[in-house]
């Protein structure tokens, strides 16, 4: 079962910049939505049991700067993916997921009598 509010949808083109408190690591981001992400070609030495994670989100002439912590991980050859729930959401952030996310069909607008 999904547990997830928010539809999350793929992306290409952002890069994360996230520090564990101890290293300052890059990735990119894989999928995203308005409360959480996932991150992929991230170190291995990243602490993904870190209670907190900071953020720096780049691409597509916009940047974030946000708070998050780890919720899950899995370790890959020479890197990791890792999903994370965002802590006080920014607003720019969700006006930035709401322009991205598909636009719902006027359904009315599509019948023909």
């Amino acid at each position: 079962m999904d547990k997830r509010r928010h539809q999350r949808m793929a992306v290409n083109n952002l890069m994360v910049d996230i520090s564990d408190g101890i290293g300052f690591f890059a990735g990119t981001v894989g999928d995203l939505s308005r409360f959480g992400l996932m991150v992929d070609n991230i170190p291995k030495k990243l602490d993904e049991k870190a209670p907190h994670l900071s953020l720096v989100i780049t691409g597509n002439g916009k940047h974030f700067k946000m708070k998050a912590r780890p919720r899950w991980s899995s370790r890959q050859s020479i890197s990791k993916k890792v999903g994370i729930e965002i802590l006080n959401v920014p607003w720019g952030w969700t006006e930035f997921v709401m322009d991205l996310e598909p636009k719902n069909d006027d359904i009315w607008g599509t019948i023909n009598l």
